[in-house]
């Protein structure tokens, strides 16, 4: 049986490699390895949510299934002032993605071990979170993972998911719709959707 990438500890014998990949206009150079997420290139969903989303400087971001770390990277690009929290069930995933922010001079971001939101203290509140959840975990996780953020936004803070229209996106639009003030579809690419949620 194949291996999921949101195993806590992969098994798959380690192979890492790295390559260079430009979001929001910088280069970033990533370490990765087998049993994580997409490791020959950044897939197409987290570039679209990295190139849609909207982050200001000073913001709080959470970046929830990080995986090796590009979205929270590109994100802590964006907020210089403020601060970026990546979890990921994935072991071997965070312990990438804080080398990769070690090796991208990134000082404002950190990865931690996450089963969903469960390392976060209760209080802990972001004006933004941006996810690429696992779809193949099944609708209850992904579900899960929006009422997670839900919780830890601010007032007036926004969810950014991308998610392919042809793995979830109908139901995933309506139970953020139960949940958050206000949903809309901001963009929409090669059958992939980016949903933006506001919470009151």
């Amino acid at each position: 049986m194949m291996e999921h990438y949101y195993t806590n500890q992969p098994e798959t014998e380690s192979r890492e490699q790295t390559f260079t990949f430009t979001l929001r206009g910088r280069d970033f150079r990533f370490i990765t390895d087998r049993g994580v997420f997409s490791k020959d290139r950044i897939d197409f969903g987290s570039v679209l949510l990295v190139e849609t989303m909207e982050i200001e400087d000073g913001m709080d971001v959470l970046d929830i299934g990080c995986g090796y770390g590009p979205m929270g990277m590109a994100a802590s690009v964006l907020t210089p002032h403020g601060n970026v929290k990546m979890v990921d069930i994935n072991e071997r995933a965070v312990s990438l993605a804080n080398r990769n922010l070690e090796l991208n001079g990134i000082t404002n971001a950190r990865a931690l071990v996450s089963d969903r939101l469960q390392s976060l203290a209760q209080n802990e509140r972001f004006d933004v979170v941006i996810t690429n959840p696992p779809i193949r975990a099944g609708k209850k996780v992904v579900h899960a993972i929006f009422e997670d953020a839900h919780k830890h936004l601010r007032s007036g803070g926004a969810l950014w998911v991308v998610i392919q229209k042809k793995q979830g996106a109908p139901s995933a639009f309506a139970r953020l719709q139960e949940l958050f003030a206000e949903v809309e579809e901001v963009e929409r690419k090669k059958g992939y959707a980016i949903f933006r949620a506001i919470k009151e």
